[in-house]
């Protein structure tokens, strides 16, 4: 009979709480995956409500889905990433406000991302007693001290290791972003039966109509290849290997220029960033644009050459891998960045932290463009194939099922073991 009951709530769809603990919808990493994700499962049918910050980006369409906010919305073009003062009330008032949409709105699971997303759901669980998901997308000893919010470092680092450990606790089920995330959590302790290996994901018609030519025309950039770097400037993007491996491959390829494009101003990380290029004598060859929207971003990737993940360390999914890939660009990346690609199949993979060779990497690509294209074809082919939000979401479904099923034969069992009221 329970099973019968799941099956009719299935085919209504699944009500479902996202906890977005950032602004939303913005033109970074989970943000986009937050709204991609929401968009495909209302498309499948589930009825999901996102419930988030005041802020976000108003050009950046939500299509079906729901979305909550603790306080009336309010634009924000250059988001913050990462911690904050303010942010502590938010993350209270999120809470607040996630328990009374779990409530209202019937709420089956709660689906919270990253770690804030995480910690308010936890709470919320112990609260309403509704099963919860967490997307697990990266770990705090690999970025907390990079925010640089949170000093001294020795601090940062403590904070985070005990982040990591307490996190992955309390969920009733874990999603891993990466085959070295999954690996991490269970070699922490965590139950393989609990975490399940589930990608971000891609919108396969984002890039369907780039226009390059406004930008081209704008930077001057006839004559010119062009490497490309998109992403926010925070230190854990490790901007300053990608600087050092420039100027590497500037030797051989003197005419080149480096487009760093950023969806977020971020002027303090900028500034050390240009201090760093001009120590290594490449300043004019560096062309800095932030911000960006959403919409320009395939004009600016259409530009490209050759892109460039300069992270080593990398134990989640860099989005911008994945937006390289659907705009069918040649790729060179450090090891531990290249997420679900091969070398010299689909990217051009170097060994991590050696900026020598990540700037030898891009020489390779600036120079034989038949390479350079079969990989970058091959890249679009991989991520079409792997990494549709469509597939990613069809699995996210089944987990759904199994997080329902286990809530409702806990609730059986308890209902079994209860004694029955006295009569009279």
């Amino acid at each position: 009979m329970r099973t019968a009951a799941l099956r009719r709530r299935k085919r209504a769809g699944y009500s479902i709480a996202m906890v977005a603990a950032c602004p939303f919808p913005g033109n970074f990493g989970s943000a986009a995956s937050i709204r991609e994700m929401s968009d495909t499962l209302s498309d499948m049918g589930h009825n999901v409500h996102i419930v988030t910050y005041p802020t976000g980006q108003e050009e950046i369409r939500v299509r079906r889905a729901k979305v909550h906010r603790t306080a009336p919305f309010r634009q924000e073009r250059n988001a913050k990433v990462g911690p904050s003062s303010e942010k502590f009330l938010r993350d209270f008032q999120l809470l607040w406000l996630l328990c009374r949409v779990i409530r209202r709105e019937h709420i089956d699971i709660i689906h919270a991302h990253n770690y804030e997303g995480a910690l308010i759901g936890i709470m919320a669980k112990w609260l309403t007693r509704r099963p919860l998901l967490y997307n697990a997308v990266n770990l705090m000893a690999d970025e907390l001290a990079g925010y640089r919010f949170i000093r001294p470092a020795w601090l940062a680092h403590g904070l985070a290791r005990g982040l990591d450990w307490f996190t992955p606790i309390f969920p009733n089920h874990i999603t891993a972003v990466s085959p070295e995330l999954q690996t991490w959590l269970i070699d922490q302790g965590v139950p393989a039966a609990k975490v399940d290996l589930v990608p971000a994901g891609i919108e396969p018609e984002l890039f369907d109509h780039p226009e390059p030519e406004k930008f081209r025309q704008r930077y001057q950039l006839n004559g010119h290849q062009v490497v490309m770097y998109t992403g926010v400037l925070d230190a854990y993007q490790r901007i300053d290997y990608l600087l050092r491996a420039f100027a590497v491959a500037l030797r051989e390829k003197p005419d080149a220029l480096l487009l760093i494009v950023s969806a977020v101003v971020s002027a303090a990380h900028e500034k050390e960033h240009r201090q760093l290029a001009a120590e290594l004598g490449i300043s004019r060859s560096i062309i800095w644009i932030s911000p960006h929207t959403l919409k320009d971003l395939p004009s600016y990737l259409a530009l490209a050459d050759v892109c460039v993940v300069p992270r080593p360390e990398c134990p989640g999914h860099p989005i911008k891998l994945l937006n390289y890939m659907l705009a069918g660009k040649p790729i060179v990346s450090f090891a531990g960045g290249a997420k679900g690609v091969r070398h010299l199949h689909d990217a051009f993979v170097v060994p991590n932290r050696d900026c020598e060779a990540l700037g030898r990497g891009i020489v390779t690509l600036l120079n034989d463009r038949r390479l350079a294209a079969d990989l970058g074809a091959n890249a679009r082919a991989t991520v079409l194939a792997n990494f549709d939000w469509r597939h990613i979401c069809a699995k996210i479904e089944r987990i759904y099922d199994r997080l329902l099923e286990a809530s409702e034969s806990t609730r059986t069992q308890t209902e079994i073991a209860a004694p029955a009221a006295p009569k009279g």
